[in-house]
């Protein structure tokens, strides 16, 4: 079984699956309808894909869902460790604090 790529992947991947059975969609219609192969879809589906957001959409037009509905409940904590992205208004907090050698 190939080694998911991080728990955004992962997560992700649940959604579409999720989201397919709703439909009551095979993973090969699925694959069809968004114009993808099934082992790709496969793997987006298992967490070991990286989906680009040109397949993302691809993915969201055959399950007939908005993009965000693919992304629903991820935050910052579904990011690999050591990401630490921060809202724009927190931008100067940050710019002050001096990085420690660890970071």
């Amino acid at each position: 079984m190939p080694k998911p790529q991080s728990a955004v992947s992962v997560k992700v991947g649940q959604r579409i699956a999720e989201l397919r059975h709703r439909a009551s969609l095979s993973a090969r219609s699925l694959a069809e309808c968004a114009d993808l192969d099934l082992t790709h879809l496969q793997r987006i589906e298992k967490g070991a894909g990286n989906p680009t957001v040109y397949t993302l959409l691809q993915i969201a037009i055959a399950l007939e869902v908005e993009v965000g509905d693919l992304l629903q409940d991820l935050d910052a904590s579904d990011l690999p460790q050591g990401r630490r992205p921060y809202g724009y208004t927190e931008r100067e907090r940050h710019r002050r604090q001096p990085r420690t050698l660890g970071d």
